[in-house]
């Protein structure tokens, strides 16, 4: 694993600094599944969250970048996310069941370009619209923070479930 990594400028503007760590995470993120097999990919090796898996962990960011952008962001449909299906029980957001790694990669590579889309095409001061949710009054800037929040902390987790794997290590 030799990645090539650049963080942010360091006198960049406050959008270009924000995406640019939140990028550094999710290549980071995507950069610890490099090299697994499929099975490594669903190993369980963490006693206590058998679903954090590392397609698990691109499963559950796909969704969580889904639910802040495209649903709670814009006030889009939520039907599809299984996060937000009561029927569906605690924690189907990191449901791996019939998803290969190479599907969980695509899927969250997609998530993200339509992220970046969403990000690129509002204001940080835009708040986001959907009713429901009551954080509906957060500002994509707090929306933005959060997900650099977000992915960080599972992109740490990946360290860990990525060397409990098959002992490879490296931050970036």
């Amino acid at each position: 694993m030799s990645p090539v990594f650049e963080r942010p400028p360091l006198l960049a503007d406050e959008h270009t600094s924000l995406t640019g760590w939140l990028e550094l995470q999710r290549r980071i993120l995507r950069w610890k599944c490099e090299g697994l097999s499929e099975a490594d990919a669903h190993r369980s090796v963490v006693p206590t969250s058998p679903l954090m898996t590392m397609a698990g962990l691109l499963v559950h960011m796909r969704w969580t970048e889904h639910a802040w952008l495209d649903v709670i962001f814009l006030g889009g449909d939520s039907s599809r996310n299984p996060a937000f299906d009561e029927s569906a029980g605690e924690d189907a957001d990191w449901s791996t069941e019939g998803v290969t790694l190479a599907q969980a990669l695509a899927d969250y590579e997609a998530q993200c370009a339509r992220s970046d889309e969403i990000i690129a095409s509002a204001s940080l001061d835009d708040v986001a619209r959907h009713p429901g949710f009551p954080r509906n009054h957060a500002n994509l800037r707090w929306i933005l923070i959060h997900l650099i929040e977000e992915t960080g902390r599972h992109a740490g987790h990946a360290d860990i479930v990525r060397e409990l794997v098959d002992g490879t290590k490296g931050y970036y």
